[in-house]
């Protein structure tokens, strides 16, 4: 009895668990100019998103496509220009909200993006169909380049899937079990 309360208790944290910080890792991440994939896509995160943190590797590029191009960009769906948040890249997508990093001004292989960015609006997560993407931020013709490293999401945590928190409750029974 006292394994089904522990596991009832560890799924009621599991789905209210406070917001923290979300890590994206990535490894050679390629995109042409203006070239996004959604790295969290619509309802998976809640919270405000106050910020993005970037440790980022340039390790190709083509057609002058500096570190700093790496693109965080929030929008609802579809995609398109006039999103929410814009950071990095070059060009200018005509977001509401526009930041740049603060290192990464070269387009030698090795050079590393590095900072974050703090808003001065935050994004409210519940909004529907609000999705990050990332990619190229240089539109140029012509243009791509490949990065790999970590870009953290400030202020937000994901939803945790019924199927995690099936597992909490599986585990809570087997352990209940073997006694």
């Amino acid at each position: 009895m006292r394994s089904m309360l522990f596991c009832g208790v560890a799924a009621a944290a599991l789905s209210s668990a406070a917001c923290a910080d979300v890590v994206i890792s990535f490894s050679n991440f390629s995109a042409t100019g203006f070239q996004f994939s959604q790295f969290a896509a619509a309802g998976t995160l809640v919270g405000n998103l106050s910020g993005v943190t970037v440790n980022a590797t340039l390790v190709a590029s083509t057609a002058f496509t500096y570190a700093d191009d790496l693109c965080v960009y929030v929008d609802v769906l579809p995609l398109s220009t006039l999103g929410m948040v814009q950071i990095g890249g070059f060009s200018n997508l005509g977001a509401q909200q526009r930041y740049f990093w603060p290192t990464g001004a070269s387009d030698a292989i090795g050079t590393t993006v590095t900072g974050t960015a703090m808003f001065t609006t935050v994004c409210d997560m519940s909004t529907p169909n609000l999705a990050i993407w990332m990619g190229n931020g240089y539109g140029a013709a012509g243009t791509s380049g490949t990065w790999s490293g970590t870009v953290t999401l400030i202020g937000v945590t994901l939803i945790p899937t019924p199927g995690a928190i099936a597992l909490v409750v599986l585990a809570g029974f087997v352990a209940g079990r073997r006694r």
